[in-house]
């Protein structure tokens, strides 16, 4: 599988600020019938953001664990409930709806209680590239550089 991922001496052939103008160059040598198989887009510079969602409260914490607890336990229980004949059917999945709650905020208040305030807000995070270099196979290069400087729109000083 990592060799779909390398280039035999990889070279190259510009630096884009964003992914959609990688991509574009890409297609353009696409429509000029290059070898497209022998390109990659690398994203680099990579960093980290983290967009911070809201006030973590042990009222958010409880209804998150509870929330999150109720559907492990219907899923559990309708597992179990597949199992089981038509008399403890419902007994199944309502015992595990209230092992799940009982499962889910349990967890969520050890887990927030082991943080001791130093984290009272809830967040996502991604990694993200700030810069997207195209690679092409070193045989490649001058006939993919000469089809760039072509394409129009293309900044002629651009790496």
């Amino acid at each position: 599988m990592a060799e779909i991922f390398s280039l035999e001496y990889p070279q190259s052939l510009g630096v884009f600020d964003k992914y959609a103008d990688a991509q574009k160059a890409v297609d353009y040598l696409s429509d000029q019938a290059f070898p497209v198989e022998n390109v990659l887009i690398v994203g680099t510079e990579l960093k980290q953001v983290e967009r911070v969602t809201g006030r973590l409260t042990w009222g958010r914490v409880l209804m998150a664990g509870a929330g999150s607890g109720v559907w492990l336990g219907l899923f559990i229980g309708l597992l179990l409930s597949l199992f089981s004949d038509g008399s403890t059917f419902a007994a199944a999945i309502l015992g595990g709806i209230v092992l799940g709650l009982i499962f889910g905020v349990t967890s969520a208040v050890v887990g927030y209680a082991a943080t001791r305030g130093q984290r009272d807000f809830s967040s996502v995070q991604k990694v993200v590239a700030t810069k997207y270099e195209v690679l092409v196979e070193h045989k490649f290069l001058a006939k993919g550089q000469e089809l760039l400087t072509k394409m129009p729109g293309r900044d002629p000083f651009a790496v």
